[in-house]
């Protein structure tokens, strides 16, 4: 993978303000990348010095194998997992 893309991603994860998550899949979208299995890559092999425990499954749920120490990051900036996934948030009416 390259360097750009990379630091793409590495943008995009910096981007999430504490208190708030955002998709495997968002920050694809946002990268103009096709998987989001490939911010997850760059993000395990690149990510230790991002906000990587903003960024969440598509369903609201932490990585197993990360999941405690996720949980408990975002616990700390005021994100509560419910039985451990992110509560989806009401659609607005208008």
């Amino acid at each position: 993978m390259d360097e750009e893309t990379v630091e793409r991603v590495r943008a995009a994860v910096r981007a999430i303000p504490p208190g708030e998550t955002a998709s495997y899949g968002e920050i694809a979208d946002r990268c103009g990348l096709r998987s989001a299995r490939l911010v997850g890559r760059i993000l395990a092999e690149d990510g230790h010095d991002l906000p990587w425990h903003r960024v969440l499954r598509a369903d609201g749920t932490c990585a197993p194998h990360i999941a405690q120490e996720q949980s408990a990051r975002l616990r700390a900036e005021g994100v509560l997992l419910v039985d451990g996934r992110l509560p989806r948030r009401s659609p607005r009416r208008s």
